[in-house]
């Protein structure tokens, strides 16, 4: 039985496209075959996150009008054979597609994946209605901001509107010191608004800028970043494990006392 999420927010740059290629790979090293799908018609980005650009030879566009196979348009990831990509269409826009040839999609890909994960384009207009349109769960992916929460929120009463229920939080781009200088909201205060369960936090990370760059998912490499960590767990979440969320104030909490009792020369 494959599980469908969809990858969203509302609100444009709070992290869905590299949480969708770094969870996309993580549960594909657990040994599930998974397949990310674009939803995102005309900007799409995933290719160039997980570096399958130059291996694009079809999209969905071209399955749904009998162009091609849908394995033809499937990219399959060499680094970790389990991890699929059915690109967008660049050249076309979001209404180049309906909801119902969205579903045709899907339930022509859950056949042979245990997991598809939408990544949803920004905004609540037609390309966020056909992202959701065959989705049975969503991760919700917002940055400790109020628009960005606030966008969030919307999307959660559109998601349960379509009677998207089982629905999880990803707080993205925390940066423990501003929040505890009363700079930043705290992963409880987004909690608070929005009112679904905490499935991951992931910190603010220089390196997801050069993995993007590279088209390296945090997630692959050897020695992982707190960032790269806390997608793993997310895996891990996902697949029913009850992971510990990180320590990461603590982390910032030993930093800071180590400098002071080098100051005060303890």
């Amino acid at each position: 039985m494959s599980r469908i999420f969809v990858v969203t927010s509302g609100k444009g740059g709070v992290g869905k496209t590299t949480s969708t290629a770094n969870l996309g790979m993580a549960l594909a090293q657990r040994g599930r075959k998974v397949v990310v799908l674009d939803a995102d018609f005309g900007l799409r980005n995933l290719d160039l996150l997980l570096g399958l650009e130059n291996r694009i030879v079809y999209t969905a566009i071209e399955v749904l009008s009998g162009e091609c196979r849908l394995d033809q348009a499937l990219v399959r990831d060499k680094r970790q054979p389990n991890l699929s990509l059915l690109p967008a269409a660049q050249n076309r826009t979001k209404e180049s597609i309906n909801a119902d040839q969205m579903k045709q999609l899907v339930d022509s890909l859950k056949v042979s994946f245990d997991y598809v994960l939408i990544d949803c384009p920004a905004g609540i207009e037609q390309g966020f209605q056909n992202a959701i349109a065959a989705a049975q769960e969503a991760l919700i992916v917002t940055t400790p901001e109020i628009a960005a929460v606030r966008d969030a929120d919307r999307v959660v009463g559109l998601l349960e509107a379509n009677d998207i229920k089982k629905q999880n939080l990803i707080v993205n781009r925390l940066k423990p010191a501003m929040v505890q200088e009363d700079l930043m909201m705290s992963v409880k205060d987004v909690q608070e608004i929005l009112a679904i369960p905490l499935i991951g936090v992931v910190p603010d990370d220089e390196r997801v800028i050069v993995s993007t760059n590279k088209g390296e998912p945090l997630v692959l490499e050897q020695k992982l970043t707190l960032a790269g960590l806390a997608y793993h767990n997310i895996a891990r979440r996902l697949e029913g494990e009850a992971v510990p969320f990180l320590d990461l104030t603590a982390t910032h909490d030993d930093l800071f006392s180590r400098i002071r009792r080098l100051f005060r020369g303890s």
